[in-house]
């Protein structure tokens, strides 16, 4: 247990910062989901309506520290390299 106050407030803030954390994560992984099932079912109309809120969910998340910034990026090209496979197929 923390003996002083800025341990005991460095605790405090840690777990909200980490239920805050894991709220953005989780979101983040349920729009990523729901995309790649629209794109599973080869479904262009919702693929279209779905990126730009999951571009948006991935963003929020690096921008808060949830994820890296290059593993955005990452995420961001392969989910369209798959929209444009689709759309081309």
């Amino acid at each position: 247990m923390a003996n002083h106050k800025s341990a005991i407030k460095r605790i405090r803030q840690t777990a909200r910062r980490n239920e805050i954390n894991s709220r953005t994560r989780a979101s983040l992984r349920t729009q990523i989901k729901k995309l790649s099932s629209a794109i599973e079912a080869a479904d262009a109309d919702a693929c279209k309506a779905l990126w730009p809120e999951t571009v948006s969910a991935v963003d929020v998340s690096a921008q808060a520290g949830v994820i890296h910034r290059n593993t955005a990026a990452r995420m961001k090209s392969r989910l369209n390299a798959r929209i444009k496979k689709l759309a081309a197929a």
